[in-house]
């Protein structure tokens, strides 16, 4: 997508410090953090939301991501969130997972 700023990071467009990256997906470090370690993965390919995604190993990918950046982190502790639509919050209309980490959770968020 022309103007997606999570495509343009993808395509190493726009410089940023990589916490992982495989041939499906690549992770990042949260410009505006929730909390202490606040990585976002995305997929290379544009997917709006987790509604259009339907591409089972890019699926995969974005989970195993996950995994791979909490391992490097040595993060057993974590978050994930998945944001879907403007209702739910998603800002960023390019499928990305949340990992958040480093200070007690609490549900409801707050």
């Amino acid at each position: 997508m022309e103007n997606c700023i999570f495509c343009k990071i993808a395509n190493k467009e726009i410089p940023s410090n990589l916490v992982y990256e495989d041939d499906y997906t690549v992770a990042f470090n949260d410009l505006n953090p929730q909390a202490p370690v606040h990585v976002l993965v995305i997929p290379k390919q544009h997917y709006s939301s987790l509604n259009e995604l339907d591409d089972a190993n890019v699926m995969s990918a974005l989970l195993n991501a996950v995994k791979e950046v909490t391992k490097k982190l040595k993060i057993t502790d974590y978050r994930t969130v998945i944001n879907t639509g403007k209702g739910a919050g998603q800002e960023v209309f390019h499928i990305h997972l949340h990992i958040l980490a480093g200070r007690p959770l609490k549900w409801p968020p707050g």
